[in-house]
């Protein structure tokens, strides 16, 4: 298998469920859905997903029947980079090479874009039509992975940890807790859901 063919034919798939399943820049109201949009196809590698599928498929899944699931994680990974962005927490002014979201469309619409990436995840985490290969009971559980890695008990709490050690000389176990809470329970959770 060639590793490089296989990340692109992967984010490929991912970007096409992402482009279903997300309403179009000008569906009311346009605003946040044009910055939901802008934020979440401004690039990017689509790695949590594709290790969910690579998960997934390692123990004879198919990806069809995972696809929704995976593109959820997206979903909240680029709500995570949109608030990560604002003027409140790392405040930069550009992600991939573009203006980031609340450069471009405020920080009220960035902030409501964020949210609804983020409860966009969970509608369709929970939408048992477009998930009918998944047993109800292995979905709660997948839920229950992907809002414990994407709260306070993850990616929220490194976050908080990440902020307020700024300007601060800090530990290596606080290191190491920012780390692996605000980047890695969501990769972890990815790895984890492909496999439930």
């Amino acid at each position: 298998m060639n590793i490089k063919s296989y990340l692109i034919k992967k984010k490929d798939i991912i970007d096409k469920t992402l482009e279903r399943l997300v309403p179009l820049d000008r569906t009311f109201p346009p605003s946040v859905h044009e910055a939901m949009r802008y934020s979440l196809f401004a690039g990017g590698k689509r790695l949590r997903p594709i290790l969910a599928i690579a998960a997934a498929e390692s123990l004879g899944a198919r990806t069809t029947d995972l696809l929704p699931v995976a593109a959820s994680l997206e979903l909240i990974h680029t709500y995570s980079l949109i608030h990560d962005d604002l003027p409140a927490m790392d405040d930069d002014d550009f992600r991939r090479g573009r203006p980031t979201c609340h450069k471009v469309y405020g920080e009220a619409i960035a902030i409501l874009a964020g949210d609804g990436l983020l409860n966009m995840a969970f509608e369709v985490l929970s939408d048992t039509r477009r998930l009918n290969a998944i047993p109800a009971r292995r979905l709660i559980t997948i839920i229950k992975e992907v809002s414990t890695a994407s709260g306070v008990g993850g990616m929220v709490g490194g976050q908080v940890a990440d902020m307020d050690s700024e300007g601060k000389e800090v530990d290596f176990p606080t290191l190491e807790y920012i780390h692996t809470h605000k980047t890695g329970a969501l990769i972890r959770a990815s790895v984890r859901v492909g496999a439930i």
